[in-house]
């Protein structure tokens, strides 16, 4: 079996069969579901295979079913793959540049060259963009909570199709450069580059997290 052929499988072996099913109508028990979703972690330095057209666009169509009070859709997605990476690596060696510029630094070589091939850390990503939308019931933090919620949606609906993924930003997301190539206005944000593909290390195990820190019970 080649690698590419090992990678595939692997991938099989990763899939959640659930897709449109009510909830009484799926196959993995409560216990089962939570198991998987625990067992989300962060992988860098993705490769090959990606998931399709079809699969990124299944992942969206989870993504769009966020927590959206009045509907508003407040978040859009662009895919970037191919050489489209390089265009994002260009935008992203302009930021760094303004960004030295206004801080009174100098830029290594070296720093300039890492910026542009940060886009190649994965053969896809799908960037999430806030449009934030003028409404007196719905405040802008609720919208850009709705964005986050949309991109927890796209990386578990991405995981069931048995791919890898990692959450990125930085400090040049939100540059005028890189928010320029985007096309995101002053007011809205790019709220994540979700990188995806098929990782050849296997997911870490997490350890068990202690919540009671962090939760309050009250009745």
């Amino acid at each position: 079996m080649t690698t590419t052929d090992e990678n595939n499988q692997a991938s099989q072996d990763n899939k959640l069969p659930v897709k449109n099913v009510a909830a009484n109508d799926v196959s993995a028990s409560s216990e089962e579901l939570i198991g998987w979703i625990n067992s989300r972690r962060s992988m860098g330095n993705l490769d090959t295979p990606a998931p399709t057209r079809d699969q990124i666009e299944s992942a969206i169509e989870c993504a769009a079913t966020a927590p959206d009070h009045k509907k508003l859709r407040p978040w859009r997605f662009i895919v970037t793959q191919g050489e489209a990476r390089h265009e994002l690596g260009n935008a992203l060696v302009a930021a760094v540049k303004e960004k030295a510029l206004k801080d009174g630094e100098e830029l290594s070589e070296k720093t300039i060259k890492k910026t542009h091939t940060m886009p190649l850390r994965a053969p896809v990503i799908i960037t999430v963009v806030t449009q934030m939308q003028e409404h007196k019931k719905v405040p802008p933090f609720e919208q850009m909570l709705s964005a986050g919620a949309a991109v927890q949606n796209l990386i578990l609906a991405l995981k069931a199709q048995g791919f890898s993924t990692v959450w990125r930003t930085g400090l040049l997301c939100n540059e005028p450069a890189v928010k320029a190539y985007f096309d995101v206005g002053p007011d809205d944000y790019v709220t994540a580059f979700v990188y995806t593909g098929t990782s050849p290390k296997d997911e870490s195990k997490r350890k068990p997290i202690d919540i009671e820190p962090l939760v309050r019970f009250e009745s």
